[in-house]
């Protein structure tokens, strides 16, 4: 026989359950452009291209270690610009996206340069910003794929980023979004590290941190010392080498 508390228990858990289920049915669904899929190397939807096996790896590695640090929310940042996080982001998300039992978020915090929706060839009605601010709810930003991804897109630039990002508002928006949706892991395309305070800005805002370098474009120094500083103030998953002309069978 169970308890009074222990069915109590169940109960909450069940509605908590459906509440998650009916916020994610509310979303929009997420209408993908072909052309830009294969314009933008995104690989890990159909996995019709070997490219995708190594970003199935690192969604493996990563899940592994947020399910033993109990950890769900991800920065994912560069050196510099033109080192394809985004795509790094994308693909990762996509490739989240097949595990059935994680409900993924991905959102487009570059505020400056917002580049998830252009990849993906669509718009959300209303900005990051306004949503950010609370004057946006979350079905007015936020796209759904399949049951388990949703994606935060931007198409108006930020002037004043930093500020909004390091804003009490923000990190209680940000809350709320958790609160709502019950996502597993939560992923944010950040600004590159050396052209503006962005990352800085937001960092206490999540669990831990990617680095995405570009092979033949980030300088060993750059990486080195983006890794330090994400080091000394997040938890660091690691660094990404893309752009890689050289490989191997291996």
């Amino acid at each position: 026989m169970q308890s009074s508390d222990q069915l109590a228990e169940q109960a909450m858990q069940a509605c908590t359950r459906l509440g998650f289920e009916i916020a994610w049915g509310n979303l929009p669904p997420l209408d993908l452009a072909p052309d830009k899929i294969i314009e933008n190397r995104i690989v890990t939807i159909d996995r019709s291209d070997p490219a995708h096996v190594p970003f199935d790896m690192m969604r493996t590695r990563v899940l592994q270690s947020l399910r033993q640090n109990n950890w769900t929310s991800i920065a994912i940042t560069s050196p510099t610009a033109s080192c394809g996080k985004s795509l790094v982001a994308l693909n990762l998300a996509f490739s989240l996206a097949h595990q059935q039992d994680c409900r993924t978020l991905l959102v487009d915090l570059n505020l400056k340069q917002p580049r998830i929706g252009e990849m993906l060839g669509v718009n959300a009605p209303a900005s990051m910003q306004d949503f950010l601010k609370g004057d946006a709810p979350i079905h007015d930003v936020f796209l759904r794929y399949g049951d388990n991804l949703a994606v935060g897109t931007n198409h108006q630039p930020v002037q004043f980023s930093a500020e909004l990002l390091q804003s009490l508002e923000t990190a209680r928006v940000l809350e709320d979004l958790r609160l709502r949706m019950g996502p597993d892991v939560i992923l944010f395309d950040m600004p590159p590290m050396l052209s503006h305070d962005d990352v800085t800005a937001f960092l206490p805002n999540v669990d831990c941190a990617i680095l995405v370098a570009a092979a033949e474009h980030s300088t060993f120094e750059d990486v080195d010392n983006c890794e330090r500083y994400l080091s000394e103030r997040t938890n660091m998953l690691g660094v990404v080498l893309n752009k890689c002309r050289y490989c191997t069978d291996y």
